[in-house]
C-alpha cells in the first residue's frame, strides 16, 4: 500500500470505543482531528505520550481539534489504560489492525534481534474537509503534544 500524504483523504475509520460505542471518523466532519496511534496502552512511552495529551487537552478544545488515541489493545485494557491515566478523550480500540494498516502504521520491527509486527507511532492531523493536513512519522514521545498543539498554530 503507498504511503499516506498530506494534502490526502483519510481513510475512513470504523472502531470501537475504550467505553464499547462504535466511533465513525466521519462524524467529525467540520472539526479538526488529531489522531495518534501507538503500540500498547500502559508501556512507558505510551503512557508519556498520552498524558502529554491528557496534559495538553484544554488547548486542543481552544483550537477546535478531537484528540483520539488508537491501539491494538482490546476495549478492557484501552478502558482500564484510559481511567488509570485520567485520559479526557477517547481510545480506539483496533485489535485486527484495520485502521493501523490503512493509515500505514502497522509495520515490521525489530527489538533485540527479533523482527515482529506493530505500530510505528505515529499522529495524523485530519482538517475539517477530512483531508490529511499534517503527518508526524516516528514520534518521539516526550514532547509530542506541544510539536501538534504547534503545527495547529
Amino acid at each position: 500500500m503507498a504511503e499516506l500524504t498530506e494534502g490526502a483523504k483519510a481513510p475512513a475509520i470504523d472502531l470501537t470505543t475504550d467505553d464499547g460505542s462504535r466511533f465513525v471518523l466521519s462524524s467529525l466532519k467540520g472539526k479538526t482531528a488529531i489522531l495518534y496511534f501507538y503500540p500498547k496502552a500502559d508501556t512507558p512511552g505510551c503512557t508519556v505520550e498520552s498524558c502529554e495529551f491528557r496534559d495538553a487537552f484544554p488547548r486542543f478544545g481552544g483550537v477546535d481539534a478531537v484528540v483520539l488515541g488508537i491501539s491494538p489493545d482490546d476495549r478492557e485494557a484501552q478502558a482500564k489504560f484510559r481511567k488509570k491515566y485520567s485520559l479526557p478523550f477517547t481510545l480506539l480500540c483496533d485489535p485486527a489492525h484495520q485502521a493501523a494498516e490503512a493509515y500505514g502504521v502497522w509495520k515490521e520491527k525489530s527489538m533485540y534481534g527479533k523482527k515482529y509486527m506493530g505500530i510505528e507511532r505515529t499522529t495524523f492531523v485530519i482538517g475539517p474537509d477530512g483531508k490529511i493536513r499534517k503527518i508526524f512519522r516516528k514520534v518521539k514521545p516526550a514532547g509530542h503534544a506541544a510539536e501538534v498543539l504547534a503545527a495547529l498554530a
